[in-house]
């Protein structure tokens, strides 16, 4: 693959002048705009505390009607002594998100039963358990809020008939009015508890029991098309970038095309960026066979370098469980994912890290954000650098051990061969 800068004094292998950064972003409803906006103002941050530039451009919006629809940005940047240019995209999927989570409070509750039933019977749930408590308390988190607010709503509906009742027997009836008025404005508090977003979130997850929604399916070969677009690109390395539970999505995106034999002999780098990874919440489910086999191939392909990062500090992501291991997708022949830890204890101020510690949301976003007691080194995590520096992802961090506090327990229930069995056949 094409790996080098021809001249400059960053030629050589693993050095970068153009770039293509393909993100992939979880499950959010919001406008592309946003990451957009973040990497503005925290590029900014990073650049002012670690002493490089960079310089930000808008270059399009989202395309209407398309089955596939970009955001993206131009970053000029000098980093390390280098020049490099990059081109940032956001892959748009917060249509579906939208749809997913449209209805009422109705759709919401039935949400919670469904979900809460796939999790419980089929033993994911407690499997999840054994690798991290975070993530899992964070899946309970939504259904007790919802519970308790249903619980307020129906005692408060009883207080409410009591004293109807005073007036005439037939008037306590009156209070259950109380019900779905306290339930709607619970809703309209959910800018801050987050328990009806979490909730259609891991509904979404649950819906066919790990296997990926049509729509999804669908937009996922657009994705893929997407990729091999940009790896028929003048650039020295393309970057996939996958947060929360884009990660999954960005492994089956290039999955398809290892599968479908796209990847060119003679193209840019290709690198993998997973960041606060939730791959289990999918991959533990009955049906996520395919996903399980995306991860087996993914893992083993000589055509690209993949990093996993997380930190036990975000306590909704699966931190330092390696993702294939612990799915059972790990095979012989297996390569990757490098798991690293962003160690936001030491990477962020004791100030800042106080001011963030309970902000659990805000935390699940620090991977993209400025971090204020980095040493400097090219080894640390930058997101900056990785995404806008003149070093390809390997050469940035492929020479660093991995944790030594990872989980590669194989607690999924499910194994290589059954990982194979689901994989679909090459073209």
């Amino acid at each position: 693959m094409r790996q080098s800068v021809e001249n400059g004094p960053f030629a050589g292998p693993g050095r970068v002048r153009r770039r293509r950064v393909i993100y992939i972003p979880g499950y959010d409803p919001v406008p592309a705009r946003k990451y957009r906006e973040m990497y503005r103002a925290e590029g900014a941050e990073q650049a002012r505390l670690s002493g490089y530039s960079l310089r930000l451009r808008p270059v399009g919006s989202p395309a209407r009607g398309a089955a596939t629809g970009t955001f993206g940005w131009e970053v000029e940047a000098e980093i390390e002594g280098a020049q490099t240019q990059a081109r940032v995209e956001v892959l748009v999927w917060s249509d579906i998100v939208k749809r997913s989570m449209a209805g009422g409070l109705l759709t919401t509750y039935g949400h919670l039963v469904r979900t809460a039933w796939v999790y419980l019977s089929t033993g994911a749930l407690w499997r999840l358990a054994r690798l991290r408590k975070g993530p899992v308390i964070a899946a309970l988190y939504p259904v007790a809020v919802l519970l308790g607010q249903l619980g307020v709503a129906l005692v408060a509906a009883w207080l409410a008939g009591r004293a109807l009742a005073l007036l005439h027997p037939l008037a306590a009836w009156g209070g259950l009015a109380l019900v779905p008025l306290l339930l709607w404005w619970f809703r309209r508090l959910d800018g801050r508890l987050y328990a009806h977003y979490l909730m259609h979130d891991y509904a979404f997850s649950a819906r066919f029991r790990g296997a990926d929604p049509p729509e999804l399916s669908a937009r996922i070969d657009a994705f893929a098309d997407h990729v091999a677009a940009a790896l028929a690109d003048d650039a020295d390395e393309v970057l996939v970038v996958g947060h929360s539970s884009g990660a999954h999505i960005a492994v089956s995106v290039l999955a398809r095309l290892i599968r479908a034999r796209r990847l060119p002999a003679d193209g840019p780098a290709l690198s993998l960026l997973t960041l606060g990874q939730v791959i289990p919440m999918v991959s533990f489910l009955p049906e996520a066979g395919p996903l399980r086999a995306d991860l087996a191939l993914v893992s083993r392909s000589a055509g690209l370098t993949w990093v996993d990062v997380t930190a036990p500090g975000d306590g909704c992501a699966f931190a330092l469980c390696d993702p294939v291991s612990v799915s059972g997708a790990a095979g012989p022949g297996r390569r990757w994912p490098l798991v690293l830890s962003a160690a936001f204890t030491r990477t962020l101020s004791p100030a800042r890290w106080k001011a963030l510690r309970w902000r659990f949301f805000r935390l699940h976003f620090q991977y993209l954000c400025a971090f204020d007691a980095l040493k400097g080194r090219r080894d640390d995590y930058d997101y900056f650098r990785i995404t806008a520096g003149p070093l390809t992802l390997a050469r940035r961090l492929g020479a660093r051990a991995p944790s030594p506090s990872r989980i590669e327990r194989p607690l999924a229930g499910y194994g290589c061969a059954e990982a194979a069995a689901s994989a679909p056949q090459p073209a």
